[in-house]
């Protein structure tokens, strides 16, 4: 049974906790239109981490860091003009970040989030909604869909207007609860 995270309070329980990221428990991917909205392109990172820590005052912060050469469209011709300096610029820029500023409650389960995207060498504002429920006293899942406009990040590729802004971000996320010496 999961424990809703409905107010401030609950996080101020975890004061002084630090949680890790469970990859094979976890999904990040982005969605984009192209040909015009006509399709969809889904990609998806196989390499990422993240964290959440709750200073001692209870304040919750959120890191993220994705490995962007590590993105699968399942379309190889396609991964590797994404990685390219019209995209991702993998060969200068190796990480998709994402850290809050701001981490608040807004209802049953509801968190809302804010903070800087930096991918490509640029950084942008971003906010969304986020879920987050408590598993056990060690295990939390969250998740998160934001939208991003790429062109900010300099990824403005899109001859004849084919790839549509905004792309969407998507995590889910499954977080252990770390002892002091980084085990769950």
């Amino acid at each position: 049974m999961s424990t809703a995270i409905t107010h401030q309070d609950t996080i101020e329980d975890w004061a002084g906790s630090h949680w890790r990221l469970e990859r094979a428990e976890s999904v990040a991917e982005f969605r984009v239109k192209h040909f015009w909205g006509l399709i969809t392109v889904v990609g998806h990172f196989d390499r990422f981490d993240g964290t959440l820590d709750v200073d001692a005052d209870g304040t919750p912060h959120i890191v993220l860091t994705i490995d962007a050469d590590s993105l699968d469209t399942g379309n190889v011709k396609r991964d590797l003009h994404l990685r390219s300096a019209d995209f991702f610029d993998v060969a200068e820029h190796q990480q998709v970040r994402f850290n809050s500023s701001t981490v608040t409650g807004a209802g049953d389960e509801l968190l809302h989030v804010s903070g800087e995207l930096e991918a490509a060498g640029k950084r942008i504002p971003i906010s969304f909604d986020g879920r987050l429920r408590q598993l056990d006293q060690r295990t939390i899942e969250g998740e998160a869909t934001a939208t991003a406009d790429h062109r900010q990040l300099g990824m403005n590729w899109s001859p004849l207007g084919m790839l549509r802004a905004p792309a969407t971000l998507l995590v889910k996320a499954r977080l252990t609860r770390q002892t002091e010496t980084g085990t769950a």
